[in-house]
């Protein structure tokens, strides 16, 4: 009886403690280096500092972002799995596969958008291409000559230049990799010739003269890159492609504990030492509420599928 006593105060004590009372883990489901695992880590650091738990940033990819969502959707909603979703498995893999194993809508709770950014296009610098025009040129002098990797199929880096290709009538050969660090780096090698990169993970390469920043995808140019062209500026007005990424958590979340990852989150996004990084980088901080992120997600849903209807992609 005393034991039993004892248990059961032990567990009223843990259940009356205020969250977090456990490690928290953040699921990025991407490889390190690219800008999901970047910002999956800010935040990690940054709530472990204000609420005085461990939060760890733990990476899950495969299959195009599928493996870790997937494992977010399963997980309990008890605030101790959250995970940093993006275009791709919240907007653009149920269009271009029969079948995904969540529903986007429907497996999680939305906490707020984090950022968003175009993609960035960069190429080796042998490459003898430095704009929009001078690479549909190349191209068509060389058909199937030209080949472009990005961190996966049916990634936004995949899907801008696919959808470059049917605006253009070009010919560039895709090679998928496995996460935007190890595309990146098939590009510094030489072992791919360009790829629409986030800004964030491809800023440092360019600075180092190890690859050539050309175009960024948005409709517009950057603020954050003010000089770079946009592709829409080589005579391609409907292109308009930008990458966002966001914070949720498995479906059904108590609402006090969003209430307390909503504040965090933002309390988190909107310092100064976060924005300063962030758009050093080339990407926007960009932070709603959790009502205003599940409606973006839905619109989204309905602005990538043109876009991969117009891009003709496929994932088998």
């Amino acid at each position: 009886m005393t034991a039993m006593l004892l248990a059961t105060c032990c567990t009223s004590s843990v259940l009356a403690q205020p969250y977090p009372a456990k490690p928290v883990r953040i699921i990025v489901p991407y490889t390190p280096g690219g800008a999901t695992d970047i910002l999956g880590r800010l935040l990690a650091a940054k709530f472990a500092e204000s609420m005085g738990q461990q939060f760890i940033a733990e990476n899950r990819p495969g299959a195009a972002g599928l493996v870790g969502a997937e494992l977010a959707a399963r997980a309990a909603p008890d605030g101790y799995t959250l995970w940093v979703g993006q275009a791709s498995n919240l907007a653009i893999n149920q269009h271009l596969m029969k079948k995904i194993p969540y529903d986007p809508l429907t497996a999680f709770t939305p906490v707020s958008l984090l950022a968003a950014s175009p993609n960035l296009l960069v190429v080796h610098p042998s490459l003898p291409v430095r704009s929009i025009r001078d690479l549909i040129v190349l191209a068509k002098a060389k058909p199937g000559a030209i080949n472009y990797t990005s961190s996966g199929s049916g990634s936004p880096g995949h899907l801008a230049a696919a959808y470059l290709n049917k605006l253009a009538a070009i010919d560039m050969v895709h090679i998928p990799q496995k996460g935007a660090a190890p595309a990146l780096l098939d590009v510094v090698a030489g072992h791919a010739d360009l790829y629409f990169a986030s800004p964030i993970s491809a800023q440092p390469l360019v600075k180092a003269g190890r690859v050539r920043q050309v175009a960024v995808t948005s409709a517009k140019r950057f603020p954050p890159l003010p000089d770079v062209p946009a592709v829409a500026e080589a005579g391609f007005p409907a292109f308009d492609i930008s990458g966002w990424w966001g914070l949720l958590a498995p479906a059904a979340l108590p609402r006090e504990i969003l209430s307390r990852v909503h504040a965090e989150t933002l309390k988190a996004m909107e310092q100064r030492d976060t924005r300063d990084k962030l758009t050093a980088q080339g990407i926007v901080v960009i932070t709603n509420t959790p009502e205003q992120f599940a409606a973006y997600i839905r619109s989204e849903i309905g602005n990538w599928s043109r876009i991969v209807a117009a891009s003709g992609a496929r994932i088998d």
